[in-house]
């Protein structure tokens, strides 16, 4: 993975997880390298879905702050995978729930129709992808004005035919 970057360094993820420090020391300490490389692989995962939208990889830093939170908790889920966690604890199922719910945002955005986060936009798409939403409709003032232009516009059309 030559010239990938990652969104979180382990200095970074360690400041950021909610996992105890000596729990991220251990899987550390029993498997050097192995959180730098989920680390890399998940910021690979998330450039190559949110490529078709957005500027990934987004380069250079400073990288947007809800990419690196997914980076976390995906991360902080696989470490407690790693390290192992009681499927009767309490904890496992609030990492699983935001696990899946970095999984359910990153699928979200990527959504060509409704992307539902303001992440930097790829150059090339010139306005096709949904930045800012706007009002939809169009109301009139008085709720019975469209019955009048209604009819306004089939008289309209009457005289033209």
């Amino acid at each position: 993975m030559a010239g990938t970057e990652t969104y979180v360094e382990l200095d970074e993820f360690i400041a950021s997880t909610l996992m105890p420090r000596p729990y991220v020391d251990e899987v550390e300490a029993s498997s050097p390298g192995w959180i730098a490389q989920r680390l890399l692989l998940v910021s690979a995962r998330l450039d190559s879905r949110l490529a078709k939208r957005y500027a990934a990889p987004f380069r250079p830093s400073p990288y947007p702050l809800v990419v690196r939170e997914w980076c976390v908790a995906i991360v902080t889920f696989e470490c407690w995978l790693k390290r192992g966690i009681a499927s009767t604890d309490q904890q496992a199922e609030t990492y699983q729930k935001q696990y899946d719910t970095a999984f359910s945002e990153v699928e979200q955005a990527a959504n060509s129709e409704t992307g539902l986060y303001e992440l930097p936009l790829r150059a090339d798409l010139d306005g096709d992808a949904v930045t800012r939403g706007f009002p939809q409709v169009h109301s009139e003032a008085s709720p019975y004005r469209w019955t009048v232009e209604q009819a306004r516009r089939g008289r309209s059309e009457d005289q033209q035919s």
